[in-house]
């Protein structure tokens, strides 16, 4: 049988682990708000996504430029950030 202070030592580590998931997620939000408000803002709106939207996603020195960069860090930190709520979902 367990004792009370193998249980006080599990409740002090999962608490840990809370509080790093917890900083984690603070920074990848905090991460993800900056980059999203660093990229340009799109003008076209939604009429030039359909009709001009495979033109620059074909283009081949789109990869390079900064917009694309951002974006692409956007979905990372977005990733990050859903899947450390769902980490602290299950863990808190």
């Amino acid at each position: 049988m367990l004792s009370t202070v193998s249980f006080e030592r599990i409740d002090l580590v999962m608490s840990t682990v809370t509080i790093v998931f917890a900083v984690l997620q603070l920074l990848s939000g905090l991460a993800l708000t900056v980059i999203v408000l660093m990229q340009s803002g799109k003008s076209a709106g939604l009429s030039g996504a359909i009709s001009g939207g495979a033109e620059t996603f074909l283009s081949k020195g789109k990869a390079k430029t900064l917009d694309a960069k951002l974006a692409k860090a956007t979905k990372w930190f977005a990733l990050a950030f859903v899947l450390l709520t769902l980490i602290l979902n299950l863990v808190g």
